[in-house]
Order: C-alpha cells, then structure tokens, then sequence
C-alpha cells in the first residue's frame, strides 16, 4: 500500500491478510475471483480499491456503499483502511453475502452492513434512496446502466464513483445523457496504472446535482438491457 501513500498499521496489515486467506479457502468451493496469487491479490483487488484516494478524499466521506460488491470489492478493502467509514454492501447472490459477513466477523470490522438483493429494488426504499456520500462499484456494466444501479443511492453533493479498465472516451460519450436524467453531473476521469504493473485504470467521477426522478431505476433488468443512452 507505501506505493499509493497508504500506511498500513499491524491490525491493518493482518485483517488483509485473513481476508486473503478466507478468500482462496472459500473460493474453493464457489467463484469468487479469478486471481488467487498473493501478490496478484494484492495489486488487483486490494491496491486497486483504495487506490480511489486518488479521486476522493476519504476523510470527508461519511457513509459509502458499494453496488455489486461481489467479493468485497472495493468496499471491505475501503473499511480497512478508512475505519471511520459507514460501509453498506450490496450483492444479489446470497452465498457472495454469507461470505462478506463471515469476513467482516473474522475482520471485527464495525459499523458495515451487508443487504442481499438487487440495486434496483433497495434504491426505491427510503432508508437507502440518496441517502449515501459516495456510492462505488467495480460492476461490469457500461456507465449508463450503472449509473442507473447507483446515482439513485448518492445524496445531492455526493459521489458516484466507476472503476473502470481499458479506453472508455467512446462509454463517456453515450453515457452523458443517462448520468444528466438521472440528477448527475460527469466530472474527473483519473486515469493511472496499477503501482508496479502496465495494467491501466480510471475512475469516472460523477457528482450528484439534482435528485434522482422517482421513476428510477426502472425495474429489474431494464437498466441493463435498455440503458438510457
């Protein structure tokens, strides 16, 4: 983490290392990630997460969730580092949730919930609709239907923030409409590549400057299959 600016205390550097070791165990038995080496884990998923200091600072984030959070990422790695946080984690398959709550037991991390369930249906409820000062996710989705998936949650004067790989100019281009209808505002791309690797990232920063219409998101499915481009 030096290689970013992070310095990690020994409780720190030990709940990283007892989430990487529930994270092959249990991969074992159902997929959860594609990259097992330890430094491979280390540079791809863990620096990657709290690389988002280089778009935010974390100091004056309150509350975050994490849409699509999958097998923790970016928002356990967040917690770590950034212990004040209030982290919210969303995933739509319970057996990916029954793992993030046996990590954040294991971690005796505070002050971070997990919710099993679609973006679409807990972003019509009033405990979670804008209520958010940062929403975040490494989804692999275009920015149109993600945005749809994440704006709803981020309160006016918050942040949605993607994690993104590879050229995305021509995926800012047909997003721009869907961010505007739904109360954002596109702001910084921060592009860098991953400390010690040739393995490019960005992070699409959009702000929120008006809320979200009502009417999203629409049901289930049809931000991904009908993005508002």
């Amino acid at each position: 983490m030096e290689e970013i600016g992070i310095q990690l205390s020994d409780m720190q550097t030990e709940q990283f290392l007892t989430y990487y070791d529930m994270l092959i165990e249990r991969n074992k038995v159902m997929n959860l990630t594609a990259i097992t080496e330890y430094d491979d884990v280390v540079e791809k998923h863990f620096v990657d997460s709290v690389s988002l200091i280089k778009a935010l600072d974390e100091e004056k984030v309150k509350n975050v969730i994490d849409i699509g959070t999958g097998a923790g990422f970016p928002g356990i790695p967040l917690k770590i580092v950034f212990p004040h946080l209030k982290v919210t984690l969303l995933d739509s398959l319970n057996k990916r949730i029954k793992f993030l709550n046996d990590v954040i037991g294991a971690l005796e991390l505070e002050n971070i919930e997990t919710i099993h369930g679609r973006a679409e249906d807990f972003a019509k409820q009033e405990i979670y609709r804008e209520q958010y000062d940062l929403c975040v996710s490494r989804a692999v989705a275009n920015l149109a239907t993600l945005s749809e998936y994440c704006l709803p949650y981020v309160k006016v004067g918050g942040y949605f923030i993607s994690y993104k790989s590879g050229e995305i100019e021509e995926e800012l281009q047909q997003s721009k409409r869907a961010v505007s209808i739904l109360g954002g505002t596109l702001g910084d791309v921060i592009k860098f590549a991953l400390p010690g690797t040739d393995i490019g990232r960005s992070f699409v920063k959009i702000k929120k400057v008006k809320n979200t219409g009502k009417k999203y998101p629409r049901k289930a499915g049809l931000p991904s299959k009908e993005p508002l481009v």
